[in-house]
């Protein structure tokens, strides 16, 4: 059988196109702060990738970089300006922070309507009372992905392997919002192969590569892959084999190339929607 691919290059190239005329007809320009505490190297690529997807559709980027020696009270005191700044729409904390900073500390500072990343526990709770709020970056991206390329999700039985609340507890919450019936997965679930085999609908983020065997996994299931790892060959690769699904499986995302790219994309998204709710 034919294996369809789900790109989510080509998803993020179209919402991105969608979001660069919406911008191009607001009066005012959206603004994103971006805060990076500390040089970590990875943490710095990615706050540089926001940074140029903001610049692509017309954001502007507010960089606020700071030392890795700040102190609780000195960031505590930078994310409350912010967030009572009129011109700043959304604000984005680079995760991890240097040791002597906790994140739960933190996060809560940034008010629901300018999280961007979707985390804040009134929009994660917004989320499962089915109320318009601002989802989380990843999770939606796949939604979108499943939208794009005109994926049936209601009726569906949806299966998430993984209960993170970044991506699997959310995952769960909008594949509801789209009539899925869902089973989520998690380190402690029993009899996982007879779970995957009853999928129309995998997500797969346990951020294990291989949990998975393919042969579980049934001929007409739409496959979504959530998992980054660097391979022994120098490749990157996601929690499945993806050789092994090709020709077996409806549909699937490869990685890289599947799910990554869309979540800037929706962070993206969600700044812009943040702007227009937030200056009516």
């Amino acid at each position: 059988m034919e294996t369809l691919i789900l790109s989510g290059r080509e998803t993020s190239k179209s919402i991105r196109n969608k979001l660069k005329e919406e911008i191009s007809e607001l009066p005012w320009t959206p603004q994103l702060a971006v805060i990076l505490v500390g040089n970590d190297p990875a943490s710095a690529v990615y706050v540089r990738n926001k940074e140029k997807g903001c610049a692509a559709v017309g954001i502007r980027a507010k960089d606020v970089k700071l030392s890795e020696n700040i102190t609780p009270e000195e960031l505590r005191k930078i994310i409350v300006e912010l967030d009572s700044d009129p011109d700043v729409d959304g604000i984005l904390l680079q995760l991890p922070l240097p040791e002597h900073l906790d994140e739960k500390d933190f996060l809560p500072l940034i008010s629901y309507k300018k999280d961007v990343d979707g985390f804040h526990p009134v929009n994660q709770g917004k989320l499962f009372m089915g109320e318009n709020s601002l989802f989380s970056c990843t999770p939606n991206g796949i939604i979108q992905i499943l939208k794009h390329y005109n994926i049936r999700m209601s009726g569906k039985h949806a299966v998430v392997v993984g209960r993170s609340n970044i991506v699997g507890k959310p995952m769960a919450g909008l594949l509801l919002r789209e009539d899925a019936t869902v089973t989520v997965c998690h380190s402690k679930t029993t009899d996982l192969e007879k779970h995957v085999r009853r999928a129309d609908i995998l997500v797969v983020a346990a951020g294990k590569r291989n949990l998975i065997n393919p042969i579980w996994i049934q001929l007409d299931t739409v496959v979504i892959d959530v998992g980054m790892h660097r391979l022994e060959n120098g490749k990157v690769g996601g929690d499945l084999d993806t050789e092994a699904l090709i020709g077996r499986v409806a549909a699937l995302t490869p990685v890289p190339g599947g799910v990554g790219p869309m979540t800037i994309t929706m962070l993206l998204h969600n700044t812009v929607k943040a702007s227009i709710e937030n200056r009516r």
